[in-house]
């Protein structure tokens, strides 16, 4: 009689011996990239859209490398790589300009960003390299220890179907642009923002603009300004997130509080800017090449970045056809958002920026004040000069004092204490300026100058002030929605020597891009054939440029522009 055969191992004991035998580091390898990206998602994504767009970025990240390489074990170690810089650049850039990377960030990485970059933070370049050095062994030990091998066509069929699924949820479920703001959810923004950036750039390339137009501008000649009187020189400050903060209830001012608003005659105007509580861009944008940054739409927080060499036309051009020279003082790195290579393409004939200046940190008003009387003392006689200084006092943070050897007889009005600083830093500015204009008068008697100030923007707690009862959700469609009560700062012409020539587009209430126009009127400039468009538009929409006829007059602009070659490669 035979012997009973040998059944063998059962299923449950061949599985383990398989397990036992790849070894529980090799297991580990494979998991734990996997692992930690689930902890990641649970402790920067707020709610299922995002978690559900996490899950499938990540997909596509890992399947993408798995289609290269076949091994699940490294694919997963580079994707979590990938996820982990992009999580601390989100960071790192939210401390700088209060805004998580997006896609465009990869569309528009240039030379002057990177040296922007390693010049604020020099440690960075070493961080770099160490991080590459650590990281290239564990890449190879990974390579070597994972067991598995994944064909490459089921790989990228399941990439193309994790790409297929986030594309579809985007369009179904676009991410609201106000939530760039939030320091959270950096994975799943950076990859819905490709979708919506992506589609936006195929419909209308990086502005919109008019599809044609049968009307043409006649190119400005160098010769043909012509002014009537004597040329002022003129002065523009750009005042960091100040504006009239009486128009939030409840909040106690200091006796005197408003003055700084008003301009000449008396009068306290209105300047609607084009962002809130940060990107001071978008207004540099609009008071130089008299132009909205709203007709970028998702790219317009790259708008100077974009707009170098291609936008060339500006308040600075038109006046040096008038024979002005042009002078900016610029409070932080020329890298910063391109600003240089931006203002010089509007017509910045000099440009200095905080290196230049010698400027350690952040500097008073008065620092700027005092370099450019020092600046404008070197001027020919008989040649006018436009100077723009870009003052950045008044930044956030304001739970910090700035400066407290100046203002020491400050007395605050008794307000939450940010609200009081920002006032304070209110109270230097208008201190500083008034010392300024006195600067003017006794450095250069009888010398003309055109003084325009404007709010930038509101500070960064405004919105809540405004409107105390509604949620952060609630805040942001009303940003989206342009809500002229979260955008009003001030503009305030004033004079020294000269009689502001009065017009009809000096008006009370003005959207940011018409002040170029405002200054040229005001001292009496002719204006080239593109700003006397733009006056004939001011005066049909009423101080409105881009929210008059939903975009249609903005997009009309544009095209002229374009067609007459002052934009090119939008």
């Amino acid at each position: 009689m035979a012997s009973a055969p040998n059944p063998g191992p059962s299923a449950t004991t061949a599985v383990l011996a398989s397990v036992a035998a790849l070894g529980i580091w090799r297991l580990l390898a494979v998991a734990a990239p996997h692992l930690a990206a689930l902890a990641l998602m649970y402790e920067t994504e707020t709610d299922f859209a995002s978690r559900f767009s996490f899950a499938l970025a990540w997909g596509i990240l890992n399947f993408f490398w798995i289609t290269l390489l076949r091994r699940p074990a490294l694919s997963g170690a580079l994707s979590l790589t990938m996820v982990v810089v992009l999580v601390l650049l989100s960071r790192l850039k939210h401390d700088v300009v209060q805004m998580t990377v997006n896609f465009i960030d990869l569309m528009m990485i240039d030379r002057d960003t990177v040296a922007f970059l390693f010049t604020i933070f020099p440690n960075l370049r070493w961080s770099v390299i160490l991080a590459c050095l650590v990281t290239l062994p564990l890449m190879y030990a990974l390579w070597w220890l994972d067991p598995f091998r994944i064909r490459r066509l089921p790989a990228l069929a399941c990439k193309l179907a994790c790409l297929a699924a986030l594309v579809g949820y985007s369009l179904y479920h676009p991410d609201e642009a106000w939530r760039g703001y939030y320091d959270d959810g950096y994975l799943s923004k950076f990859f819905r923002s490709g979708v919506s950036s992506v589609s936006d750039f195929v419909q209308y390339g990086f502005m919109e603009s008019a599809a044609s137009t049968n009307e043409r501008l006649n190119m400005p000649l160098v010769d043909a300004c012509h002014p009537a009187g004597r040329r002022p020189n003129i002065i523009m400050i750009h005042d960091e997130s100040s504006f009239d903060i009486r128009a939030a209830q409840g909040i106690k001012v200091p006796q005197g509080y408003g003055s700084h608003f008003k301009s000449w005659d008396g009068k306290q105007r209105t300047f609607l800017a084009e962002s809130n509580g940060g990107p001071s861009w978008f207004t540099e944008y609009n008071v130089l090449a008299g132009l909205s940054s709203r007709s970028f739409g998702r790219f317009a927080y790259f708008v100077t970045r974009i707009a170098s060499n291609r936008v060339e036309r500006g308040l600075p051009l038109a006046l040096r056809r008038c024979g002005y020279d042009t002078l900016s003082l610029y409070p932080a790195h020329g890298g910063f958002m391109a600003a240089r290579s931006f203002q010089m393409t509007t017509g910045i004939e000099r440009f200095l920026d905080s290196k230049d200046l010698g400027a350690r940190d952040v500097e008073p008003d008065s620092f700027f004040y005092d370099k450019a009387l020092q600046l404008m003392g070197q001027q020919p006689p008989n040649k006018p000069l436009f100077t723009f200084i870009y003052l950045g006092a008044n930044h956030f943070p304001w739970e910090t004092r700035f400066r407290p050897d100046l203002l020491p007889n400050w007395r605050a009005p008794g307000n939450m204490p940010s609200i009081d600083e920002y006032l304070r830093r209110q109270a230097m500015s208008a201190e500083q300026y008034k010392a300024f204009v006195a600067g003017l008068k006794k450095t250069f008697p009888g010398e003309p100058f055109l003084i325009v100030r404007y709010g930038d923007h509101q500070p960064e707690f405004a919105p809540k002030l405004l409107e105390p009862g509604l949620d952060e959700g609630a805040l942001g469609k009303k940003l989206d929605a342009y809500d002229p009560r979260l955008y009003g700062t001030y503009y305030a012409i004033d004079a020294v020597n000269f009689e502001p020539v009065k017009s009809d587009a000096v008006m009370d209430t003005i959207d940011g891009p018409y002040l170029p126009l405002v200054i040229q009127e005001a001292a009496g400039i002719p204006l080239d054939p593109s700003f006397a468009e733009q006056k004939a538009i001011m005066l049909r929409c009423k101080g409105m440029f881009y929210g008059c006829k939903d975009g249609a007059e903005s997009r009309r602009l544009n095209r002229l522009l374009i067609n007459a070659g002052m934009i090119r490669g939008l």
